[in-house]
């Protein structure tokens, strides 16, 4: 059906900062022919969409402008025929761009076609629309990453807005803005993937309630939309200098502590009512800082300077306490009235830094910016500077930093949690009560049971103008909390009066939820808390249980974190970034062949990456995104998947159409070859956290080894291509470089391979673990070489710089397991993941705890507690000890030959790409060397069955043919 519907927007600017826009459409359905009926929709930035007040659906994925996703509903069962029915949607747009969305413009979409073939319904100017004017745009960005944290003022807006009886009559008309095909959404592109899902989730317990007193004045401010002007518009680096400078209006003399939330990301020093203020004034564990300082009556200048060398985000969190009841405010300090209480001085300089193109340092020894804090005693000094200052929008200017409120205690009273209050968490009828105390606001925090991914939801009664803070982290261990410092995950919701409930629609991952109600001068009843677990549809297939019930619960931990980072594409983790990251999904599609068999979420995330292209034609590391950032091994590790891709489901012709893709990437990689044969660029030459050698100019080694491992690739997906040409090219290509890296990185003295030649030819002092390690996997080195190689799988040289991540022992439990080190991939997984279980972990972290430099704070174990890249044990418990592997494209061909390493039994599925699984069971007694193995798999398959080296014993196959 062709697109008849115009894209829509309200009055204003084209793509507004954080506006929540409301559109409805009321109208007819006729009384016959409607029973069958789809509805398409799209919108920039994100929607939630509702057919006679149901929720329908949330949209569109990600996806690059230029080829604009849309969905189709099939909505015939919510339609009254011969009635009046009503079509609503809520449209998130961001207006900056973000690490999974770049900045387009507002816009809506919709077509309502009937199965008879008449257009019943289409987006025009007919379509009413309204700004939520309860949604206050003044919010802080949850993370650079991401969009923004949320404001809700149930007063000042009808949640019922999208009900079909609703009064609409002050709404206006819609803005047509075009046909489609118009820009910035050039092309539509039908939804590739299936719906994600929406599973009620409900916290298990109320795990703490206290009285607590947190700052008096607070605000976060977007220093990088003042000082780096356009970096709306994309999400790289920048750097700049200047300062920002504000009142703080005090009603009488008090002492007073400042807190810094986000110390270092732009707060270089600062000085109060002109006098500079010394690092040793400073306290707190970093990024969390706060200095005391003497409040006189009436005004007190801060003057801030927010220079930074390297930002993503470019916040300024500000917080003020005072134990003196008396009013706190910030006022403008500059001549003049401004409705603004922030100055901004500068920028002086600005520059936007790329890691694999030229970039520029801005001029940090201009006297003009350095003289200032110095020369600033008072604010009447400020008018020397009114020729590069000017008041900073509010729209930047965030109306509470709900985040540092949640945060930063001046007081903290535990209390023992009433019986009464864990109604809160049984959906039951009854009410949970939160005590209101006099003079303190109260916290309760909610435990989930472990982490999820999706959507907060209450049902409270409260008095009107009660603010509840909603705050979501990861993990906490007795009174230690983790707090989410870059991500500020929260909802401020301002109840109006009675009984009420709200449902945000936007998407955090969290464990824990801690509300903490302000100014209630009644207790608050809960009748409902939830959580909307929300991930790409999946039957849980795969199944692994042994004798060892530390590997199942590492089996789990994998399991759910694969999970919950399988959205419209597998993202890092659900709570700080939820980015497509290209190189993490490599490993992420091979844990969840082995949990859940589905193909659609990596093939478009594959489709993807070349969307890139303008932007980097070595292909960004994380699309479609607004930070244009190369990872050179993440593009390697996406061409391998593309042919991992067709050996998991033989598909030829999707081989065929990525091998372009490949073969356009590759050719400029080729053009980074140096006189040396080697792979010489500036990027990110990224591939493990530890202190490895790895520049971000020069040679790197492990980037030269997985980059002879992708030719070969390419040189395979030329062959099924048909290429010979190119496939032969890229081979010898591949062996060059090989031979390259051979004659300059091998140190003969040390036996190992260097990590890197850095820009200025010095050669590299470091060995390491993981260049080691990808010499063994890529096959780079040969014969007395592999062997070395090898060797140091099994037993690691202290002097190597040890592996520092689960991503990397991924790559490590690979070499492992094509040299036979099984027994070592399980003992390893039981070291590091279990000190993860023994910390309480539900899900995989990013990072091991045992390097120093990982971790300011020692208590912070990791930074994210639920991350993909981090499931290994799931692929290789099944791949391993299941001993279930592949033989052929298309698993036509498969090998079951178990490993039980000491285990005295083990049982489990795999799913089987074309439908239908594999399942095992085995026992073992490896002192009388005797097997008993049971499978069972499609009839159609061709299985090799082998008992371990050693072991005899009795075999039971069972075939399951397949349904015609």
């Amino acid at each position: 059906m062709s697109w008849q519907a115009l894209w829509i927007w309200g009055d204003g600017e084209e793509s507004p900062r954080n506006e929540w826009r409301c559109f409805r459409k009321t109208f007819d359905v006729p009384a016959q022919g409607a029973e069958s009926a789809s509805l398409r929709v799209s919108a920039d930035s994100r929607y939630v969409l509702f057919v006679n007040g149901t929720q329908v659906g949330r949209g569109p994925v990600r996806s690059w402008p230029f080829e604009q996703s849309y969905d189709t509903y099939e909505v015939g069962h919510l339609l009254r025929a011969g009635e009046p029915n009503t079509i609503a949607a809520l449209v998130l747009h961001f207006g900056v761009s973000t690490f999974y969305y770049l900045r387009g413009r507002g816009g809506l979409l919709a077509q309502l076609d009937y199965g008879t073939g008449e257009v019943g319904l289409k987006t025009d100017a007919s379509w009413l629309t309204s700004i939520h004017n309860g949604q206050h745009s003044r919010s802080p960005r949850m993370s650079c990453q991401q969009a923004f944290a949320e404001y809700v003022d149930a007063r000042d807006w009808d949640g019922d807005w999208m009900n079909a009886d609703y009064d609409d009559s002050g709404w206006t008309g819609s803005v047509e803005l075009g046909e489609v095909g118009m820009a910035p959404w050039t092309s539509m592109k039908p939804r590739d993937i299936p719906m994600l899902t929406e599973e009620l989730i409900y916290p298990v317990r109320v795990e703490a309630l206290a009285k607590v007193s947190t700052f008096k004045l607070s605000t976060v401010i977007d220093v990088r939309s003042v000082m780096a002007p356009g970096s709306e518009e994309h999400s790289d680096i920048v750097q700049f200098t200047g300062y920002v400078a504000t009142t703080i209006r005090a009603g009488r003399a008090a002492r007073a502590t400042m807190g810094f939330l986000a110390w270092g990301e732009c707060l270089k020093r600062f000085s109060w009512n002109g006098e500079i203020v010394g690092s040793d004034r400073f306290y707190g564990i970093m990024p969390e800082r706060y200095v005391d300082v003497e409040l006189k009556e009436g005004d007190n200048l801060l003057l801030i300077d927010v220079s930074t060398e390297r930002v993503h985000h470019g916040k300024l969190n500000i917080g003020v306490y005072a134990d003196d009841p008396a009013e706190l405010s910030f006022v403008y300090p500059g001549a003049g009235e401004s409705e603004s209480a922030f100055l901004a001085v500068g920028p002086y300089d600005s520059a936007v830094n790329y890691d694999h193109k030229p970039s520029r340092e801005v001029n940090w020894e201009d006297e003009a910016y350095k003289s200032v804090l110095g020369d600033v005693k008072g604010a009447e000094d400020l008018g020397r500077y009114a020729a590069v200052s000017k008041p900073i929008p509010l729209k930047y200017v965030a109306e509470a930093d709900v985040f540092g409120l949640c945060v930063w205690r001046k007081d903290d009273v535990k209390l023992a949690v009433p019986a009464q209050l864990q109604n809160a968490v049984i959906p039951h009828g009854e009410a949970g009560v939160v005590p209101v105390f006099e003079g303190f606001d109260t916290e309760v925090l909610f435990d989930l049971g472990k982490e999820y991914s999706g959507y907060l939801s209450f049902e409270i009664e409260a008095e009107p103008g009660t603010v509840l803070d909603w705050y979501g982290f990861e993990y906490m261990a007795g009174e230690y909390r983790q707090q989410t410092y870059g991500l500020d995950n929260t909802v401020r919701y301002v109840t109006k009066a009675g009984r009420q409930s709200y449902s945000t629609p936007v998407r955090r991952g969290l464990r824990y939820l801690a509300l903490n109600v302000r100014g209630a001068s009644a207790p608050v009843k809960i009748y409902n808390v939830a959580f909307t677990q929300s991930n790409y549809p999946v039957a849980e297939v795969g199944r692994f249980e042994c004798s060892d019930p530390l590997l199942n619960d590492i089996w789990e931990i994998s399991r759910h974190t694969t999970k919950l980072c399988m959205e419209d594409t597998f993202v890092d983790c659900p709570a700080y970034e939820q980015t497509f990251w290209v190189g993490d999904s490599r490993n992420e599609a091979l844990v969840s062949n082995y949990l859940y068999g589905v193909q659609d979420i990596l093939k478009r995330c594959l489709r993807l990456v070349p969307g890139s292209k303008d932007q980097s034609p070595l292909y960004a590391d994380q699309v479609p995104s607004g930070w244009s950032s190369v990872i050179p091994n993440w593009t390697f590790f996406w061409a391998i998947a593309c042919k991992e891709y067709y050996e998991q489901t033989g598909d030829r012709a999707f081989a065929a159409e990525m091998y372009e893709h490949v073969r356009f990437t590759i050719e400029h990689y080729l053009q980074k070859i140096d006189e040396n044969g080697l792979f010489n660029v500036k990027g990110w030459n990224l591939l493990d956290w530890s202190p490895i050698d790895q520049p971000n100019e020069g040679v790197v080694t492990h980037q030269n080894l997985f980059l002879a491992q992708t030719l070969r690739v390419a040189a395979e997906m030329g062959e099924l291509s048909g290429d010979a040409e190119g496939a032969a090219r890229y081979r010898e290509a591949s062996d060059r470089l090989a031979a390259a890296i051979n004659e300059h990185l091998w140190n003969e003295e040390k036996q190992a391979y260097i990590d890197c030649i850095h820009a200025d030819g010095r050669r590299s002092s470091v060995l390491s673990m993981q260049t080691q390690v990808v010499a063994s996997l890529t096959g780079v080195a040969q014969g007395e070489r592999k062997r070395r190689m090898d060797a140091y799988l099994f037993s690691t040289p202290t002097n190597f710089v040890q592996i520092g991540s689960p991503f990397m022992s991924f790559f490590y439990y690979e070499a492992l397991a094509k040299v036979g080190g099984v027994s070592v991939i399980l003992d390893d997984i039981r070291k590091n993941y279990g000190n993860m279980i023994r910390h309480g972990a539900t899900t995989c972290w990013e990072q091991y705890p045992n390097f120093a430099e990982n971790r300011a704070n020692p208590d912070e174990l990791t930074r994210s507690h639920c991350h993909a890249w981090s499931s290994a044990p799931a692929y290789f418990l099944g791949r391993e000890t299941l001993g279930v592997r592949s033989l052929s494209a298309g698993w036509t061909e498969v090998e079951i030959a178990p490993v039980p390493c000491g285990l005295s039994w083990a049982r489990g599925s795999v799913p089987h790409p074309a439908g239908g699984r594999i399942d095992v069971s085995w026992t073992a007694d490896e002192a009388a060397g005797r097997m008993q193995l049971s499978v069972s798999y499609p009839a159609d398959v061709s299985v090799r069955i082998k008992l371990p080296e050693g072991f005899a014993g009795e075999v039971k196959e069972t075939k399951l043919e397949r349904l015609v």
